[in-house]
């Protein structure tokens, strides 16, 4: 007699980052970032802090999530009863910036999904950007939102990809400044060309801030990049760089200036203690806000700030929606 045959267990999806460039829209995972920053506000999104593992000639880093039942059917097209959970992991020894993203279905316990490379990361953090510009930047009105940025990497290029999307706040103009004329000029050329926006390379950190609804400041700077009296009131700020205190892109004096400063985890930007440039102020949870249990911007003319670091959980609440997209 035959024994029965086990039912295979279907592999994994791989994807890689050609796949998530093709599959991976602005839409999808800013709905996926809100998603998890209320699943996470609710109680229904374990987002513990980073952990640290020491490799002598650097660290590998893991962020690790997991989403109930219930916030993982919103968030991930999940049917049933299943929630899901998985890890990032990076090197920090790694310049070429290769993440690796595994989700699991937690009812089963099945591997699901693998996505590596480098496209998931930054447009991850591009997509909390964009939920946070919705949630706290003044529109800009009839002629629309006008943005500034300042860096001219990966992030930068994220940050402008989630919110070309954006029903409300899908920039009308960018101006974009680099360290580099040339490189910010390239930048904005392919900002016009595969975004649709109208972007242009300014001469100055000055030009890029001055007279714009948002700004958004994304480089590797370990000093500020801009002067705080440059911020005009009603201007909304994300800063995406370093935060320390002996390491910042903005300066902190702007702190002291906002009305409203927020995080998409308050305890994780608490994790760094008294090394956080923003540590001893009071940080506003980014989910909060979106559920309308703390205040966002309260007028017209408060600046208000996003401190980004990156909550654990939603790398792997997008990976799980791409798989299904």
């Amino acid at each position: 007699m035959t024994p029965p045959v086990a039912p295979r267990t279907p592999a994994p999806v791989l994807l890689g980052d050609a796949e998530v460039r093709a599959r991976l829209t602005p839409a999808t995972a800013t709905a996926a970032v809100r998603h998890a920053l209320l699943e996470h506000q609710a109680g229904r999104l374990a987002a513990p802090p980073r952990l640290h593992a020491g490799l002598g000639g650097g660290e590998l880093v893991f962020t690790v999530g997991a989403l109930a039942a219930e916030g993982a059917q919103g968030v991930a097209g999940v049917h049933g009863e299943a929630g899901v959970h998985g890890f990032r992991a990076y090197g920090t020894a790694d310049r070429a910036g290769e993440q690796l993203v595994a989700v699991w279905d937690s009812a089963s316990g099945r591997l699901t999904a693998v996505v590596h490379g480098q496209e998931l990361g930054p447009r991850r953090t591009g997509a909390i950007g964009a939920v946070a510009v919705e949630a706290l930047a003044r529109t800009g009105g009839p002629a629309g939102c006008r943005l500034g940025l300042i860096g001219t990497g990966p992030q930068g290029w994220a940050q402008l990809w989630a919110l070309s999307a954006s029903a409300s706040h899908r920039p009308a103009e960018v101006a974009v400044f680099g360290r580099r004329r040339e490189r910010a000029a390239r930048f904005a050329a392919r900002v016009r060309e595969e975004l649709g926006l109208a972007a242009r390379a300014v001469d100055s950190a000055r030009a890029a801030v001055q007279g714009r609804e948002v700004v958004i400041v994304a480089t590797n700077s370990p000093m500020p990049v801009l002067e705080a009296d440059w911020v005009a009131p009603g201007t909304h700020l994300s800063t995406l760089g370093p935060k320390s205190t002996t390491h910042y892109e903005i300066p902190p004096e702007l702190a002291e200036r906002a009305a409203v400063i927020a995080t998409d985890s308050p305890a994780q930007a608490g994790s760094y203690g008294t090394d956080h440039l923003l540590g001893p102020t009071p940080l506003t949870a980014l989910g909060a806000v979106l559920a309308g249990t703390a205040p966002g911007r309260g007028g017209h003319d408060d600046i208000t700030l996003f401190s980004s670091v990156g909550l654990a959980g939603t790398e792997v609440a997008i990976a799980a929606a791409l798989t299904r997209a």
